[in-house]
């Protein structure tokens, strides 16, 4: 009588130890994950902060460029002075009036 109580408790108890022994090491992958994913964000975040300051630079050299091809072009981008509108010729077919 006892065998078979003793055979049932101990199945028991492996299923429940198998239950519980999985989680602890889900449990302990996840605090390690967590660790290590902790110890990667101040570089990640510098590395993030770098790579906004470098479009905000490239943005804002491109922004100065446009602003200043805008005042060339509007304070007449240094032409001289406008050309003479041509006078009007006869063309080598066309008889010369007299």
């Amino acid at each position: 009588m006892e065998r078979p109580l003793i055979a049932a408790l101990l199945l028991v108890g492996l299923i429940i130890g198998s239950g519980v022994g999985s989680s602890y090491a889900r449990a302990r992958r996840g605090w390690n994950d967590y660790q290590a994913a902790k110890k990667t964000v101040p570089g990640a975040r510098r590395a993030a902060w770098m790579l906004i300051k470098v479009v905000t630079t490239k943005v804002g050299v491109i922004a100065l460029l446009l602003i200043g091809a805008v005042a060339y072009a509007a304070t007449g981008g240094g032409d001289g002075p406008a050309p003479s509108t041509p006078t009007p010729s006869s063309t080598a077919d066309e008889r010369p009036d007299r």
